[in-house]
């Protein structure tokens, strides 16, 4: 009889990949143990290193794929393997569609104990050039390839450097030669602004001494307009040297509509200012969400996939299924774009939402969208879901929840139990956590369909709506 393997961490092995799981890993095996590796795909053989060891599994790197899988295709950018922005480029789009709606079985099964029919996974329109958003970031030293730190002439890995830090290092970044999730035209931009930056002998910011000038480049594109913003996040406020990049900037990419600057004189790591000028333009861009408006300012919320946030509100909008005198509510609303997706069937829906501004903006929102039968109110879920908002604003017939990765409080869920709302719509961009909450409401609701869509191709992230109806003997 075989003796075990050794698991120990930095012990070496050789084994098949057969599935995909756990934040798009694969997943292989040594002595029935699962063992996790990312980049890899089913059907791999790999050599891989053991780098932590828990109870139930094993978490390796990669060293070597020794027979490549029949479903591994070459990734589209050169940054794939790097980058960790599109760790599943090595998988077709069809392939990476079965593997999310696999994904999603898996977790109502396994967490929710349940087999409510899982539907096939709606695709996005692009699988590239999707994102309406992109925050790049500017540092002092950059990532060095296993190349570079081999090779015999000496490689500089310090200067002015712009792009996405390097997967768990926050001190270096991967300067981009390609980008392929924003419009092409973003990438121009932020290739164009590294070359300003070391004409004019601007500094990347070093978040170890607190010194240096460029922190930051967002760059926002409308699907339905042509608004293109320009957001450069600085340590310092020096006006004249952002006229200057901003009349440059301009004169060579004229479809540009709007360039802001926000300062942040602190070493927090957000990408959010203290301070905020607008140097061309209106300052925020404007889109469209179905046949609802928006005003989107540099730090606003907005679903990053445009036209597939209308794929997932329609299919959440379905799900309510709502009639003339309903009342709904809207958990963690965000700035109202779903509340005022569904606001046209309603009588009357409220919005709930912790985030100040957001409310402000939500308000904003449905104020310019002439959508007069809905409300906002700020406040932590868990505390102002309870029976005297209800007895206030009247109890509702369908309620929509969206909550944040990590699900819903248990209090809220509680809360949800006591209501017995009939119908509950449940909007997840984290399909583990819902199946738990999803394990605690089916004490009194059935889950009639759970529906995957697809907001972000080339990764392994999946939203998730489900729809639940209350139980006739609840």
């Amino acid at each position: 009889m075989d003796q075990p393997k050794s698991t120990k961490k930095g012990t070496i092995h050789e084994f098949n990949i057969h599935s995909t799981a756990f934040k798009g890993k694969g997943v292989g095996k040594i002595d029935e143990l699962a063992v996790f590796v990312a980049g890899t795909a089913p059907g791999d053989k790999v050599k891989a290193m053991i780098t932590k060891r828990r109870k139930s599994y094993r978490e390796a790197k990669l060293i070597e794929i020794l027979e490549p899988s029949e479903l591994r295709i070459t990734p589209k950018c050169q940054h794939a393997e790097v980058c960790g922005g599109c760790s599943w480029q090595h998988l077709s789009y069809q392939d990476q569609l079965k593997f999310k709606t696999q994904q999603v079985t898996d977790h109502m099964r396994r967490i929710a104990k349940i087999e409510s029919p899982v539907l096939p996974a709606i695709g996005s329109e692009n699988e590239f050039h999707y994102r309406n958003k992109m925050e790049y970031s500017f540092g002092n030293k950059r990532w060095l390839s296993n190349e570079e730190i081999h090779a015999e002439d000496y490689v500089s890995d310090e200067g002015m450097f712009g792009g996405l830090h390097a997967p768990g290092r926050f001190d270096k970044i991967l300067p981009l030669k390609a980008c392929y999730l924003q419009i092409p035209v973003s990438f121009e931009i932020l290739d164009w602004t590294r070359d300003y930056a070391k004409k004019v002998g601007w500094t990347a910011y070093d978040a170890s001494n607190h010194e240096g000038y460029l922190r930051n480049l967002g760059i926002r594109s409308s699907y339905h307009t042509s608004d293109i913003m320009v957001h450069l996040l600085t340590k310092d406020d020096k006006p004249k040297e952002v006229k200057a990049f901003t009349e440059a900037l301009i004169s060579q990419f004229q479809t540009i509509t709007t360039v802001v600057n926000n300062i942040l004189p602190t070493r927090s790591p957000v990408a959010t200012g203290e301070l905020e000028t607008v140097y061309f333009g209106p300052g925020y861009i404007t889109d469209n969400i179905g046949p609802f408006a928006f005003k989107i300012h540099p730090n606003a919320f907005f679903q990053t996939n445009t036209a597939q946030a209308e794929k997932l509100y329609e299919v959440a909008r379905n799900f309510a299924d709502i009639k003339d005198g309903d009342i709904v509510y809207d958990l963690y609303c965000g700035v109202g774009t779903l509340s005022l997706f569904v606001a046209k069937q309603a009588k009357f829906v409220l919005g709930i939402e912790l985030n100040p501004v957001a409310i402000k903006n939500a308000h904003f929102n449905a104020e310019s969208n002439n959508i007069s039968q809905i409300d906002f109110i700020e406040g932590d879920m868990k505390e102002a879901f309870n029976l005297e908002m209800v007895a206030k604003y009247g109890a509702p017939d369908v309620l929509i929840t969206d909550p944040p990765r990590a699900g819903m409080h248990p209090d809220v869920v509680k809360n949800l139990l006591a209501l017995k709302v009939p119908t509950i719509v449940y909007v997840s961009c984290d399909s583990s956590t819902m199946a738990r909450d999803l394990f605690a409401l089916k004490e009194l609701y059935t889950i009639d369909v759970v529906q995957p869509v697809d907001m972000f191709p080339q990764t392994y992230h999946i939203e998730t709506v489900a729809k639940l109806s209350l139980k006739t003997d609840a």
